[in-house]
């Protein structure tokens, strides 16, 4: 029969397992936590910054989300507003993102590894769509229109895109994560730096090593900026 120390040693681990299923963005144990960005300290996130030196400020930015952008080579450009930008978002868990479209544009195939994202589309058209995870790799999708409202699940596969060929679009994103991070497909596969042997790239796109070797010698332009 186990021992009542074994008992306990098992509850604690399932407690951390079960932490760590429902765990996101750190939840604030104070009314804010700004980050303290000079700090040596090592945490997930940063460390706050004593609150006798906080001000307005450190909650604030002239971010003038209503100014268009200029978009890049596949035609977007995606302006977030996280942590980095509002050190009073630190362990907050929430950040925000312009995304301008050209017309024909897209905010390429990317993933969120730390958020949930909530998408409205403010002016414009916009074709999009996430892809579940293995092994059904379901594409759910749907065109949007001004006002429309529409969810991307964190971690999946995602993108948007601009059908009309004479307009651009515009759109909002809330993402649940002070510092979401953005991993796009093709920049990430393709781009990498160092590369990723050709081999390896040919035998899962079932390609030649040409085609891989082309790929990899176009500039993957990032559209976050």
């Amino acid at each position: 029969m186990a021992s009542p120390s074994s008992f306990c040693l098992l509850a604690v681990l399932l407690a951390l397992v079960s932490w760590q299923a429902i765990a996101s963005d750190p939840s604030p144990l104070q009314d804010f936590c700004v980050a303290d960005k000079h700090s040596p300290v090592l945490v997930n996130g940063f460390a706050c910054l004593d609150p006798k030196y906080v001000n307005a400020d450190h909650f604030f930015k002239a971010a003038m989300l209503d100014t268009p952008r200029k978009t890049n080579k596949v035609g977007s450009n995606v302006t977030l507003i996280n942590v980095m930008q509002i050190p009073g978002l630190n362990t907050l868990g929430i950040s925000i993102a312009r995304i301008d479209y050209a017309p024909l544009g897209e905010n390429p195939p990317h993933t969120h590894p730390r958020a949930t994202e909530i998408l409205t589309v403010l002016e414009g058209t916009l074709y999009v769509g996430f892809v579940t995870s293995n092994p059904n790799n379901t594409l759910f999708s749907k065109v949007l229109n001004k006002g429309d409202v529409f969810v991307f699940p964190e971690g999946l596969i995602h993108f948007q895109f601009n059908p009309n060929p004479h307009q651009p679009a515009v759109a909002l994103a809330a993402l649940s994560s002070q510092n979401p991070g953005a991993i796009t497909i093709a920049n990430a596969v393709f781009g990498s730096k160092p590369p990723i042997s050709d081999d390896i790239l040919a035998k899962a796109f079932q390609v030649e090593k040409g085609t891989i070797d082309w790929l990899q010698a176009q500039f993957w332009e990032n559209n976050h900026y």
